[in-house]
């Protein structure tokens, strides 16, 4: 399963001089969750930012702290919610778009592999697969997916490809602008098939 390269400027943003907090109870959270994303423990990195969430849903650092942890646990569903939410508080900040346009992608193309299944009700589900079918569970989903599953991955493709566009559009010039571009070109033609199955 091949996952969207990350930028590699998607950094913990460290809040430990920002101004805007001036509860210690959050600050301390924050402190401890980035010593556990440090470690590579994502699971503990979650459970203190959404400690820190709870006492504090209005800063922007928590909120894309979050997200970022939810990235790194690929757990996409979370992180694309988080994301949103936090661009709400800053919706300047251009690699938060990035970073929700690489979410979108991987969580649709974790349908399109069969990893994740959509319901009846839109939620998600993770398909539990036995090791043997995990070489041909990529070209079996592909044939089996349901309109549900069709669905989502059209949106969440159309989603990226405008969530990189804005990125795109805040960071004016840089180094990975022709990536991105040709990253919003290949999901297209992902978009066209996926909707060609669809017909």
């Amino acid at each position: 399963m091949k996952k969207a390269f990350l930028l590699a400027s998607i950094l913990f943003i460290s809040v430990i001089s920002t101004a805007c907090i001036n509860n210690f109870a959050v600050q301390e959270l924050n402190n401890k969750a980035k010593e556990f994303m440090d470690k590579g423990d994502y699971v503990s990195a979650i459970e203190r930012l959404k400690s820190s969430v709870d006492l504090d849903a209005s800063v922007f650092e928590t909120q894309y702290n979050l997200a970022v942890a939810y990235t790194k646990a690929e757990d996409y569903e979370n992180a694309i919610t988080t994301y949103n939410t936090a661009l709400k508080l800053n919706p300047d900040f251009a690699d938060a778009y990035y970073s929700l346009a690489v979410c979108e992608e991987n969580l649709a193309k974790d349908i399109i592999s069969g990893y994740i299944k959509v319901n009846d009700d839109d939620s998600l589900e993770k398909v539990e697969q036995k090791s043997d079918d995990l070489e041909n569970s990529s070209d079996n989903a592909k044939k089996d997916l349901s309109e549900n599953d069709k669905k989502m991955i059209t949106s969440l493709l159309n989603d990226s490809v405008s969530d990189y566009g804005i990125y795109l559009d805040k960071v004016g010039t840089n180094d990975d602008r022709s990536y991105v571009e040709n990253k919003i070109k290949e999901l297209q033609m992902l978009i066209a098939e996926n909707e060609h199955k669809a017909e």
